[in-house]
């Protein structure tokens, strides 16, 4: 009998459990109540097969629990009791899958009239794209990606000339505006998901998803990697700032074009600025691409050593060998990251097309982290 009371007393518990959790749905701020319904639905059925199993399960245990001098009966087969199965678990498969399956449906078929946005995804970094005055985003592909081109656009490509770029973490979306999410992987497989969306999905290499949803309320949301994509994938991590329309145009006009972003990489420009300048493309740099999320920038700890007081330092290698973090180390560890790997740390970081000027530029924000010098010590006379 402690087997029954054992199982009621786990069905109270978890129906209890449910009722008084403070764990609640976060509030939906898209046009995806639909996701909510669906997921309950889900719940609900579950629910009803796990408190009615069990309870079955507990009152077989009870009533057929054994006796002295009593004999089981055998009864090979039950066609009516089957027959009730099945139509039971038909019923209730179908309100599993219908009611998902038709959502599904209308949540990849976009509205003609859809803002465009591409989502790139990278260990561990987001990028985003919008299309210009063209309408169109112009042809990508992974053998055009480098330092100067992590997109991957085709610079033949005319309607790729105007598209938008947006090389960092934080995209911003107009507020009651359909929004079409177009999703690219440059690496492994990632999510995309912002939960008051209800919005997410695969991004796999090789392959363009998509779906759709419309943003409805104004604020400040994070985006998250819902697909375990490496090491760092806890912190790939971006925000989606959702706005009114006109504040979105004033933002997304100061973002620069695929034309204007090649044009900075020309030969002709100046290479860096002073070293304040070079030093603050250093620190963007390490934001966008997402080179923070492993480095702390004031000593605490993660998955690669921190960059405050680095530069100089003397370094415990894995192989017992001590290196100092000069400038030829550093530049070496950003363009080989697992030649010489620190003692204590794990071989996680990818190896990533950076230009010389942004090497230069994430060399220069390190070292204005160093150390500061100790004062020479004063004899007493």
């Amino acid at each position: 009998m402690a087997i029954c009371f054992a199982l009621v007393a786990i069905v109270a518990g978890s129906v209890l459990f449910h009722l008084l959790s403070p764990w609640r749905v976060t509030p939906i701020a898209s046009n995806w109540r639909e996701m909510d319904d669906t997921l309950a639905i889900t719940f609900l059925t579950t629910a009803i097969f796990f408190v009615g199993i069990n309870l079955l399960v507990a009152y077989m245990v009870a009533r057929f629990r054994h006796r002295p001098g009593s004999r089981a009966d055998y009864h090979p087969e039950n066609k009516k009791l089957e027959g009730w199965l099945i139509v039971a678990t038909s019923v209730a498969i179908i309100g599993l899958l219908a009611p998902g399956l038709l959502v599904y449906a209308k949540y990849v078929r976009a509205p003609a009239q859809a803002l465009q946005l591409e989502v790139l995804g990278q260990q561990w970094q987001w990028r985003y794209r919008f299309p210009g005055a063209s309408g169109k985003l112009g042809r990508s592909d992974t053998s055009l990606v480098s330092a100067a081109n992590p997109f991957g656009l085709d610079p033949r490509d005319p309607a790729a000339q105007d598209n938008v770029l947006v090389n960092n973490n934080e995209v911003h979306l107009p507020l009651d505006r359909p929004v079409k999410v177009l999703l690219r992987s440059h690496d492994v497989l990632h999510d995309f998901y912002v939960p008051q969306f209800r919005a997410r999905m695969n991004m796999v290499p090789g392959m363009v998803t998509s779906f759709w949803f419309t943003p409805t309320k104004t604020g400040r949301y994070e985006v998250l990697c819902a697909q375990l994509c490496g090491v760092g994938h806890f912190n790939m991590r971006g925000i989606v700032v959702v706005e009114e329309e006109a504040k979105f145009q004033a933002w997304l006009k100061q973002q620069p074009t695929f034309a204007l972003a090649m044009a900075a990489q020309s030969p002709q420009q100046p290479a860096a600025g002073p070293g304040a300048t070079l030093q603050a493309k250093g620190q963007s740099l390490a934001q966008s691409k997402g080179c923070v999320a492993c480095h702390s920038v004031d000593g605490s700890a993660g998955a690669g050593p921190s960059w405050k007081g680095l530069y100089g330092k003397q370094e415990t290698l894995a192989d017992g060998s001590v290196v100092a973090a000069d400038e030829d180390y550093l530049r070496k560890s950003i363009r080989e990251p697992s030649a010489q790997i620190v003692k204590g740390y794990p071989p996680i970081m990818p190896k990533m097309e950076l230009s010389d000027d942004e090497v230069a530029a994430l060399l220069a924000y390190i070292e204005a982290m160093k150390a500061p010098a100790a004062a020479p010590q004063q004899t007493q006379k």
